[in-house]
Order: structure tokens, then sequence, then C-alpha cells
């Protein structure tokens, strides 16, 4: 099955930028549903964006117009974050999943495979 391995994370002021990354390895992504998720102590596992069945961006209404999601055919997803909030303090992981059907590609509970995280902190 598929590794991922996040990095990119890091500290930056508000109104500023990060760009995550997510590296895949043991398999080939193009045929997973792939997805960022962000989590903050004692609060559950939020979907942030994703690249749903279709091939199609989605994302959470709190980031829309701001983050972006990407796939290369290096087998990696990244996500672009501009216009940074304090509110987007989070520890962020990267998901896959290889099931031929996802209901929503935002919901935590649809995927199998993660990635350790990686800490993003704006202030």
């Amino acid at each position: 099955h598929v590794q991922l391995v996040e990095s990119g994370g890091g500290s930056v002021q508000v109104g500023g930028s990060l760009r995550l990354s997510c590296v895949a390895s043991g398999d080939t992504i193009s045929r997973y549903c792939m997805g960022w998720f962000r989590q903050i102590p004692d609060k559950e596992r939020e979907g942030v964006a994703a690249i749903d069945d279709h091939g199609d961006a989605i994302y959470a209404n709190s980031v829309k117009g701001r983050f972006t999601v990407s796939q290369d055919a290096k087998n990696s997803l990244y996500l672009q974050m501009n216009s940074l909030k304090s509110e987007d303090t989070a520890t962020y992981y990267c998901a896959a999943d290889d099931s031929p059907f996802h209901e929503y590609a935002l919901g935590s509970w649809e995927y199998k495979y993660w990635g350790q995280g990686t800490q993003v902190t704006v202030s």
C-alpha cells in the first residue's frame, strides 16, 4: 500500500503563505482519492482540500479562495496556502484511499492511509 510523507510546515505570520508537500511511495497515487486534513488538540480531524474520484478539487468553506490543492506526475500532492489566518494553525495530514468510490472526499473516515503530519503555526 502507499506510504505518505508530508513536509513544508512551519511558522508564518498572518497573511503569509506556505506550501505543503506530500510525497507518496509504494504505489501510484493517480488511482487514489487524495486529501489534506488538519487537526488541533482535542478537536476532530477536519477535511481541508481533496482531489475526488473525478479528479476535481474540493475545499472546505473555511479555506476556499485561499488554499489550492494539486497533484503532479511525480507522485506528489501539494497544498498551497495563501492569506493564512491564525485559525489555520494545526497539524496538517496528507491522506489517500484506493477504494473505487467515496461519498465525501473531505470526510476523514473515507481514508485508509495517512502521513505523520506537519505542523503549521500562524501568528
